[in-house]
Formats: C-alpha cells, structure tokens, sequence
C-alpha cells in the first residue's frame, strides 16, 4: 500500500498555536461573561483548528455562498471556541470575542444564525448531525456540488436517539460528503458519560451503522489532519473521527476534572494561571487563513416535472390532505426550491402525489420525525423550501426540533394530517388533538387550518410565499368544496362563508367542524333563527378585526368550534382575539380521552358535531334572552 505523504509539521505548529487561542480566547470570554462553557471548548480546540484551518474550504467573506463546506456546533455550549475559530479567520475581529453572551451581542450562549457564519441554532443536545445530514442531502443530490459537511458533536449527545436517526438515514443516502466528529472528553453535566473515554464503542456502533469510523486521540494533530484527508477520500459512506479528548485540555487544575461543566474561570489569578499554563507552548508560527471554494462549481439538479392544475367544483367531495399532495406537487413544477420529505406515511399524507412527478426532489425519512425536522431544516438553510409531513400526532416526537427550528429562523414548512378524532376507528394514539396549541405556541409561526380543496391549495402555496415556520392541518374525511376556485386566501385572514343583517350569534370553525357549522347554519335557519359562520383559515396569526366585528354586529355571542383539544387550540385563539373588547368566547372542543369509533360517532360523541352546536346555540340564546 502507498503510504501517506508525510504531514507537513509546520502546519501542524501553526494549527496547535491556533488551537491554543481557540482555548485562551474562550477562557478570557467566559471568564469576562461570567458563564459559560469554557472546558468543553478546550476539548475540541484541536480539532476545530484543524477542520477550519486544514479540511475547510470556505469564503469567510461569502457566508451564503453554495460553494462553501459548512461547519455544525452540535455540542452548541462549545460555542465560545467557535466563536474564536470564525474570528480567527478573519470573520470579525477578535476584540468582539469579550462580549459574548452580551444582550447586544450576536455572539450568544449557545449559536443562533444571528450570527451570519452560523447555520442553524444549537445548543439542545442531538440535533447538529440531523441538520447537516440535511445540508449534504441538498450539496450531493440537488445543487450537485463537491463540497463537505463538518459537525462537530459531544459524546453526552451520542445518547440522544435523534443522533442514530441521522445515522442511519445518511448511511441509506451515502452521503459521503458527510464528515462527523465526536469529542469523546468522557465527561457530561452532572457526571462520567455512559462509555467514558471507550471510543471504541463509539466506533463500532456508527461502523454498524454503515459509517466509515476511526478513532483517533483527539489532541494529535497529526492524527487529525490524516484522518480528515483520508475522510476527503471516501466514497458512499459518511464518516464519523471518534476523537479521545480531555475536557480543560492544556490547564492542569481543571483537566479531565469533574465539577467544571458550565464554570468559567474567575477573572484575576485563577484566569491567569490557567492563561500562564497555555501560553508555556506557544511557539512563534505563521497565521493561518481558511481554503478558498474557488474552483467549485455547483449543477444544480433539472427537474423538468410537470403536474397539472386541478378544477374544484363546489360541491365536489375531497380530503384536505389528498389535495395537499397534489397542490405540493404543483407548486414543485412551478418552483425547482421545493422539495418535500416524509416519515413513511406518504400514501396517507398524499406527499406521495410529489415524489411522482419529483422523484429527485422527495427524501424519504421513514419513522425518524425528529430527523426528518431537522434534515429539512438543514435544506432550508442551503436556500430550499422544505415540506415535511407526516401524522400531525407524530409532529409531538419532533417538538424539541421544531422549537430549534424558531431559533434557527429556519424555512421550514410542516403538514400534520390525521388531525382530530374525525380520522375515526383508528383511536386516539392517532389522533392529535395538541397540534394546534403546540405550533401556535412557536416563536413566529404561521398556522394555517384550511377546510376544503381551494383553501387547501392556497395554504400550500401562501406557505411558501414567505420565509419562516408554516403549519398546514389537513384532515382525513373528504369534505365538500365551499369556494369557487379563483378565491383568494391570505395569511391573518379570515373568511365569512355565511352572513345576514339578523345574525344572532357568531360560530367560528376550520377544518370538519366547518362543514358541521355550516349545517348547523342550516337546520337553525329553518327555524328562523340565523347565525353567522366564519372559517378562520389562519389560526395563526388571527383575524382579530374580522372576529371582534362579527361579535359585536351578533350581539356579543361567539362559539368555537374545533376537533381539537379544548386547550390551547382555535378556541384560544379567538378566545384571545376578542377577550379585549370584554366579549366571552364559548368554546366547543374535544374535552375528554377519546376512543375509536365512526368519525360521525365520534363528532357526536365529543360534542362538536351539527346537533351540538345548535344545541348551543339554543342554550346561549335563550340565556340571554
């Protein structure tokens, strides 16, 4: 066999005394911040140093720039080595480095992409390598551009299953432009971590796992250098450098001791100390600068598929989540930045519609909805536009994802179908009732309900139309078409399906309990009595004009009507619209465990079917009258 060109040591100097600022500069910015993580950033510092200043080809004054390698802090609480790593590139300068975690500062506890060289926020333990599992999906299969994904993880994390999730599933994609580090310093919070410093077992399970695994010890430069030339190398396979380190590495009263996590040294003579113990090594060295992307060159993927534009007739029966699929499908041949995942419930969400007329655009997650989250997080970052679907019910597993989404700022679409105990014999582990109050609850979301085939179609393209987190809720029971197909929705609107001059009362729905309140509508006219119906369509943000002014012209009575949870969903939601005005919302909701049973049973049975609500409507009129 050739053996390996020997490594030049005068790099390898130069990277030791660039890992040695990357651990002084975090101590000094800890030490000044009062917080923070310094012995965890000291563990990594060799190993930062070498893949910004050896294997990293970046344009340091392009960050967006398709070209470039891309670098994720999953061990996000190592961010003030970071920090140090992209300002010595020449990122900004070092002076900045002293206010970290500074209310004015983008420089903050754990990485956001506030700071425009950072990607994706971390900082909860288990998601880096699913978000930059995401980044190499979009750099190997659609802008088709020879460039690496680095992530830098802790051992802690390695017990997070989100971490196996993206193991496995970038095995199956062969991203081999995948390069993982784990920083096995055999110390997590409160104790020793499950394998201590055995990387071997690290090793093994991600070889396991269909990843070409070295192990190396993590403070060897030469150890590094050759292991990441060598993970230049290889083909069909991700790979995973299992590094042996010592947390506080380089300050003797602090290393591979227990009791330093998030302790930063006091400023005066301990800092000082641990300064002097560093600085005994410093040589005098050349500065290093990053790799320059230039001679790249990215082919973005052609996808000339086509899908046809459907007519809705009113009256016609279709299930909200059928037509997701075939309007998702629609907007992919419009725009080639659309791409869709799933978690193998595809021919139940009807993403399946896209993968046949985008095949190479549709990344099959199978059951990993936490990773799916993140890898389409990961693609939003590299400039897509993701749509990840599955059950609403599963979207609670990824909830720790989608609150990282908020912070990442991330492009990031979701659509929950199933929702409510209207899919039926299926029972309640299927049923989610939470999904509403859960992406209402996130930073900046946008919850869009829509109740029949032209609305549907609307959600999906408003969805995509703007940057940010998007909430679809689509439905299993057919429904029947109440717009004509040239009506316009719009995100913070509302629409009035049914008005009169003699409205008594206002019933405000979405989804099936529309098509319950229209009914309702009808049998209490009949009767003589009219009632005004509103489909809220966007849950999030809220029409609040429209609701405060229906209420008013209805003398002040207004009734939700959700397949929901009667916590935290639409009801809320109005309840919050018009409480400001002294106006009391009453509230028709799933308030009780359901079982399985007919969907029309369980309408009934949970108080949110037609005969309901006119029974509440009678009640709340004749206590007023």
């Amino acid at each position: 066999m050739e053996q390996p060109a020997r490594i030049n040591q005068d790099v390898v100097e130069s990277l030791q005394a660039t890992a040695n600022r990357i651990r002084i500069h975090s101590l000094i910015s800890t030490a000044e911040a009062g917080s923070g993580h310094p012995t965890t950033c000291m563990s990594s510092a060799e190993l930062i140093a070498a893949v910004f200043f050896h294997a990293m080809r970046y344009d340091v004054a392009n960050p967006r720039s398709p070209l470039n390698d891309r670098f994720v802090l999953s061990k996000g609480h190592a961010a003030p080595a970071l920090y140090a790593a992209w300002a010595e590139a020449g990122a900004f300068p070092i002076e900045r480095l002293i206010t970290l975690r500074q209310l004015t500062s983008d420089l903050e506890g754990h990485p956001t992409p506030r700071l425009p060289w950072v990607e994706v926020a971390t900082g909860s333990l288990g998601q880096g390598l699913s978000c930059g599992m995401g980044m190499a999906l979009n750099c190997k299969y659609l802008d088709q551009v020879d460039n690496r994904i680095f992530v830098l993880m802790g051992d802690g994390e390695a017990a997070e299953g989100s971490v196996w999730e993206a193991a496995e599933l970038a095995s199956h994609y062969k991203l081999d432009n995948l390069i993982a580090l784990l920083d096995v310093n055999g110390l997590g919070q409160s104790q020793r971590t499950m394998y201590g410093h055995d990387t071997e077992v690290y090793r093994r399970r991600f070889e396991a796992f269909g990843w070409n695994a070295v192990s190396i010890d993590g403070h060897d430069l030469d150890a590094i250098i050759s292991a990441l030339d060598d993970a230049l190398t290889v083909k069909d396979k991700p790979t995973i450098i299992v590094a042996r380190t010592k947390k506080g590495k380089g300050v003797s009263f602090i290393e591979d001791k227990d009791g330093w996590h998030g302790k930063p040294l006091k400023k005066g003579e301990e800092l000082e100390r641990a300064l002097a113990e560093i600085r005994e090594s410093d040589t005098e060295t050349e500065t290093l600068k990053m790799k320059s992307p230039e001679g790249r060159t990215a082919k973005p993927l052609a996808d000339g598929g086509q899908s046809p534009a459907d007519h809705y007739e009113i009256g016609q029966q279709f299930a909200t989540r059928e037509v997701y699929g075939a309007a998702l499908a629609r907007l992919g041949s419009e725009n080639t930045a659309v791409v869709a995942l799933d978690g193998d419930t595809k021919n139940s969400t009807y993403s399946e519609k896209f993968l046949k007329v985008h095949p190479n655009r549709f990344f099959e997650c199978f059951i990993a909805e936490q990773n799916m989250v993140s890898a389409a997080v990961g693609l939003g970052a590299m400039g897509k536009i993701p749509f990840a679907s599955t059950f609403a019910c599963f979207l609670t597993r990824a909830y720790d994802q989608i609150r990282m989404a908020a912070i990442s700022q991330a492009n990031l679409k979701l659509c929950g179908s199933h929702a409510g105990v209207s899919i039926g014999e299926d029972g309640p582990s299927q049923m989610a009732l939470e999904d509403l109050a859960m992406m209402r609850a996130i930073e900046g979301s946008v919850v869009l309900y829509p109740s029949d085939a032209v609305s549907t179609e609307a959600a999906v393209k408003l969805a995509a139309s703007r940057h940010g987190i998007f909430y679809i809720r689509t439905t299993r029971p057919k429904s029947p078409v109440i717009y004509p197909s040239d009506e316009k929705f719009e995100i913070g609107r509302a629409k009035i399906v049914r008005r009169s001059e003699e409205d008594l009362l206002t019933i405000v729905a979405a989804g099936v309990t529309l098509v319950e309140a229209l009914a309702a509508c009808d049998e209490l006219e009949r009767e003589g009595i009219r009632v005004r119906v509103i489909d809220i369509f966007s849950v999030k943000p809220i029409d609040a004009e429209t609701l405060r002014s229906a209420a008013r012209e209805t003398g002040d009575l207004i009734i939700s009507v959700e397949d929901h949870s009667s916590e935290g969903g639409l009801g809320d939601a109005v309840a919050s619209a018009v409480s400001p005005l002294g106006i009391r919302a009453h509230k028709l909701a799933v308030s009780d465990l359901p079982r399985s049973g007919k969907p029309e049973e369980l309408l009934a049975a949970y108080g949110i079917d037609r005969r309901a609500i006119v029974e509440k409507v009678k009640l709340l009129l004749s206590e007023k009258a």
